[in-house]
Order: structure tokens, then C-alpha cells, then sequence
């Protein structure tokens, strides 16, 4: 295995929790009409005013713009780039910050003293984070966004991170046809993760 080259990324994973769950923490809201229905049209859900009665660390939220929210986590996982053997996972609630967030805690994990690349996608390519990672004598090599804004990375030397970084959406996508965590059966934090 290499102890040099690694990926990281993150997926949504459902909680196992309905979108009837999801309340206003104070106990007000609409109540459930004949047949058992609620017809939430027209209200703000958020998760600041809302939880889920039933899975209350699940979250509301939508990976894309135009794709419906859901009660979810965030599942990461840290893959080292040569065979495609994920090294370390991670869950935490689904949030703006959780990818990053998360990269960097698995990234303290990688062996010290040593000089290593770490890719990823669009979404970690911020100043905060690749400055932190050069801080960790960690070399970015996250897919450049230049949608509207300059790139947080100086150098395109990150081809073959950015081609290795395919295995790791293959692994999820295995994860979630075969292994089945794509809405998982557990509720809570600890559980799920």
C-alpha cells in the first residue's frame, strides 16, 4: 500500500427517518390531517427551526441544487491512491463544511514527517483548505473550480490524483448498490457511523 498518494471525498448517506418526522423544535407546526397526512406546502423547514422526531442528529440536505432534500449524514472516506483500498472513514452530519471538515481530521491521521498528495473534487478547493493542508506538509491536489473565481491551487500537478480519484467514486457506488448504505437502517449518529 502507498503511504504517499490519497484521495478523499463524501457522499450523502438517507437516515432512516420520513420527511413527516421532520418538526419545529418548539412543538408548533401543522398536525396531521384526515388519513394521517400533513401537508407542509408553503412552510420553511430548516434545520436551525426543525429536527426529525425520530432520528434527531439526521439533517436536512440536498448534495446538488435541484435535487430534493433529505434526512441524511455525510459518509467520508480517505483512499490511498495505488490500489484503491479505503484507509479510513468517516460520518458526520450533513452540513456545508462537513467534507472539509472531515478530510482534514483524516488527513491528521496520515503518517507525519513524510511529504504526501491528498485529491478531491471541486469542493475542496477553498483557500482555508489548501492552506491548512500545506500547513500538514500535505500537497493539494484537488480538482480546480474556476466557475466565476480563481483556483486555490498555483499547479496542475495533480493528473494522476485527479484520474486515481475515479476509484473512490466507485467505491460508494459499490457501497450503496451492494453494501447497501445508501439509506441505512440505524438511527443516530453512533449507530449509523
Amino acid at each position: 500500500m502507498s503511504d504517499e498518494h490519497f484521495t478523499v471525498d463524501g457522499t450523502l448517506i438517507e437516515a432512516w427517518a420520513s420527511q413527516k418526522s421532520f418538526r419545529p423544535k418548539d412543538g408548533s407546526g401543522k398536525t396531521a390531517g384526515p388519513g394521517g397526512e400533513v401537508d407542509f406546502k408553503g412552510e420553511k423547514r430548516k434545520n436551525q427551526t426543525h429536527e426529525s422526531t425520530t432520528d434527531p442528529d439526521a439533517r436536512l440536505w440536498t448534495k446538488s441544487r435541484g435535487s430534493e432534500a433529505k434526512l441524511s449524514y455525510m459518509g467520508h472516506v480517505m483512499m490511498e491512491n495505488r490500489n484503491g483500498l479505503l484507509v479510513e472513514t468517516f460520518l458526520t452530519e450533513a452540513n456545508g463544511r462537513a467534507e472539509r471538515d472531515a478530510a482534514l481530521l483524516m488527513a491528521e491521521a496520515l503518517p507525519p514527517g513524510k511529504r504526501v498528495t491528498l485529491g478531491g473534487d471541486k469542493n475542496y478547493d477553498t483557500r482555508e483548505f489548501v492552506r491548512e493542508l500545506r500547513g500538514m506538509n500535505i500537497t493539494p491536489h484537488v480538482a480546480q473550480n474556476t466557475s466565476n473565481r480563481r483556483s486555490a491551487t498555483r499547479h496542475a500537478g495533480y493528473e494522476v490524483s485527479q484520474r486515481k480519484r475515479k476509484r473512490v467514486e466507485q467505491s460508494f457506488g459499490w457501497m450503496k448498490m451492494v453494501g447497501m448504505p445508501k439509506k441505512v437502517k440505524l438511527r443516530g449518529i453512533d449507530k449509523v457511523g
